[in-house]
């Protein structure tokens, strides 16, 4: 007998069977293979090392965790089919129309809060603990669909995935009466040391989309879990890898492994996808870090060249890496400028080729840090 694979318990729902699973705790026994693992975990590790390492050195670091964040819930919640953009996400923020549901929108916002929510609680000495996974997932539900989805609390009732109901559906996790139990495990398993801290997330995210403890959002905070794994490890000092990029655009090999997981106990096969998935995540972090420090570099050098208008100018770029789109009115009101100045200052942008109007109007014109945009949305069109 397979100790790696769960129990299936027989449970009835409206005189209907069905088979939910219950997983054995954490770490897998027979022991994970890690010799196999070691040339995937080292390249892993070196690649969080230079992105840890090379992000201290940026200009602005506090500006790349800003927009690092954004990206990694952007990505997680469209993995959920959210179909909010970047730019839509910005604007949400900035209390800015956008062009999709403010459902969607306020989802991958939720998301901000709630990592933000819990690497504050990390720092502050508090453990990684059911009790803040509890509190993450409050925040996270906190408006938007999810809220009448007991925020913060694990759920009662039984869930599944796929499928109108248990009997159905492509996957029923634990019922609720073996929920106690498969958490406490799973706690205990966050507490322990035994493992690289790679291969303890890649293991925990799992277990915990399988135990699936609450009603809605264990897909968006299983992935969040990772990233407080490594923050929490000493693998990021802070979270500047989107490792749902790498889920998202190889999402039906993701599930295709987490299923397998499951039936044959086949950690290691998932955990060589995990592994190369934060080794090209880290690498096209560092990419990415280095495209927007160059692009900054030119735009910078162009608007020196202004004269007397460089000093505007260079307060609205300062402005649109935080907002690539805004309006002259916007841009006066957040920076104390009077909209002649704002207006000029973007005049000016638009015709050294830093910025571009996308209105064509005469009056009501949008201005939009287009090449800024076109990086940090790299990857991360909503999915059809």
């Amino acid at each position: 007998m397979n100790q790696r694979i769960g129990t299936y318990i027989i449970q009835k729902l409206a005189g209907e069977s069905y088979k939910a699973y219950v997983p054995p705790p954490l770490p897998p026994e027979p022991h994970l293979d890690l010799a196999a693992l070691y040339p995937y975990l080292e390249k892993a590790t070196l690649a969080l090392a230079e992105l840890n390492s090379i992000h201290k050195f940026i200009p602005n670091p506090s500006l790349f965790i800003y927009m690092y964040v954004r990206k990694e819930a952007l990505l997680s919640s469209q993995i959920e089919g959210t179909q909010s953009s970047f730019s839509d996400l910005m604007l949400f923020e900035h209390h800015q129309n956008t062009e999709v549901s403010q459902d969607d929108v306020e989802e991958v916002s939720n998301y901000v809060k709630a990592i933000n929510y819990g690497l504050q609680r990390l720092k502050e000495g508090f453990p990684l603990s059911l009790r803040l996974i509890r509190e993450i997932h409050g925040v996270l539900l906190s408006g938007g669909r999810g809220s009448g989805k007991l925020p913060g609390e694990f759920r009662r009732s039984q869930n599944w995935i796929g499928g109108t109901r248990p009997g159905n559906a492509l996957f029923v996790p634990a019922p609720v009466t073996h929920l106690n139990q498969c958490l406490a495990d799973f706690e205990k398993f966050l507490h322990s040391e035994s493992l690289p801290v790679l291969i303890k997330a890649g293991l925990a995210h799992i277990q915990f989309e399988t135990i699936h403890p609450f009603l809605d959002g264990n897909g968006r905070l299983g992935r969040l879990l990772i990233t407080l794994l490594l923050c929490l490890g000493g693998m990021l000092d802070e979270p500047i890898l989107y490792l749902s990029l790498y889920l998202k655009q190889n999402r039906h090999i993701y599930y295709e492994f987490l299923q397998e997981v499951r039936t044959h106990g086949n950690w290691e096969t998932w955990l060589e996808f995990f592994l190369e998935g934060v080794y090209k995540s880290g690498k096209q972090a560092i990419t990415t870090t280095s495209q927007i420090n160059n692009l900054f570099d030119q735009d910078l050098a162009k608007i020196a060249k202004l004269g007397r208008a460089r000093f505007s100018c260079e307060q609205a770029l300062e402005y649109m890496k935080r907002l690539p789109q805004v309006t002259v009115p916007l841009l006066a009101s957040e920076l104390g400028m009077t909209a002649p100045t704002a207006r000029s200052a973007l005049n000016y942008m638009a015709e050294i080729g830093v910025i571009e109007e996308i209105s064509g109007k005469k009056r009501d014109k949008v201005y939009v840090y287009r090449k800024y945009l076109d990086i940090l949305e790299d990857g991360a069109e909503p999915l059809g």
